[in-house]
């Protein structure tokens, strides 16, 4: 990794460079966009049309109601969400069984959220101009690696539908990038990214903060990566693509992080 990093130091990869240099037959990545970059970003598929069949909509605990609150920026029929509908709804989805048992990237308590976008309106609401609002909120819970999504309406403040999904990996939220990095620090296999930013800067690379960080998800293909990453895309495992801030990128596609588990393993480019 040490040579490589002098291969691409001060070179800015675009994205369709780092796609083409990243793909294998072995391997599935969605490459990072501004999406997966945020908190509440949202390429994650997040509505109600997206569900698949397979999903278990019988899984919602009791409704979640809040009342509507007295003041706050509230948007009609097809707008975006507003920043005070978007935290409304994220509390509400966060609420309840989600909140008790979920568990979050770093372990903490209540699932990782992941995005908040708007709903679709269900089929005989379509033409109605009164039909209500609803958001989905999706959620990764990394007790039983799965994918929640909660539909809430946000003129009642009920959760109307949670849906649970195994497989389904949307790309990573910045946190997740972020617990990535940390992982990836601490480990051996972490050893050449920190030589190359100590080259690249001439200090110790001690925290994702020094670093501007995306990620793709990576999916296992069978007997094609080290057996330490088979359950990946059973598992969230993440491929990061790191710069130093305000500096050169350092090439670290070939290192995958099982979020899940908190492995770390490198692919063979060979």
């Amino acid at each position: 990794m040490h040579e490589t990093f002098h291969r691409h130091l001060g070179k800015i990869l675009t994205g369709a460079a780092l796609a083409a240099a990243g793909t294998a037959a072995a391997v599935a990545v969605t490459l990072p966009g501004t999406a997966g970059a945020q908190e509440t970003g949202g390429a994650a598929g997040g509505t109600r049309g997206a569900l698949s069949a397979g999903q278990d909509r019988n899984a919602a605990p009791p409704g979640v109601v809040e009342g509507a609150p007295s003041e706050g920026k509230q948007g009609t029929g097809g707008d975006p969400l507003t920043e005070d509908e978007t935290r409304r709804v994220a509390r509400i989805a966060a609420g309840g069984q989600l909140s008790a048992t979920g568990q979050d990237v770093d372990g903490g308590r209540g699932a990782q959220r992941l995005s908040v976008d708007l709903a679709e309106p269900e089929a005989d609401e379509a033409d109605d101009p009164d039909a209500p609002r609803r958001a989905d909120v999706t959620f990764y819970d990394y007790r039983n690696d799965t994918l929640v999504t909660r539909t809430v309406n946000l003129r009642t403040g009920k959760v109307e539908h949670t849906g649970t999904q195994h497989g389904v990996q949307p790309p990573p939220s910045r946190a997740e990038n972020t617990e990535a990095a940390r992982i990836l620090i601490a480990a051996p296999l972490g050893a050449g990214l920190k030589a190359d930013y100590k080259d690249a800067t001439g200090k110790a690379l001690t925290s994702p903060d020094q670093l501007e960080l995306s990620g793709g998800i990576y999916r296992a293909a069978p007997g094609a990566q080290p057996a330490v990453l088979d359950a990946c895309g059973a598992h969230r495992c993440v491929r990061l693509f790191s710069k130093v801030r305000n500096g050169p990128w350092i090439d670290t596609r070939d290192l995958v992080i099982d979020l899940s588990t908190g492995k770390t393993a490198a692919l063979d480019r060979g």
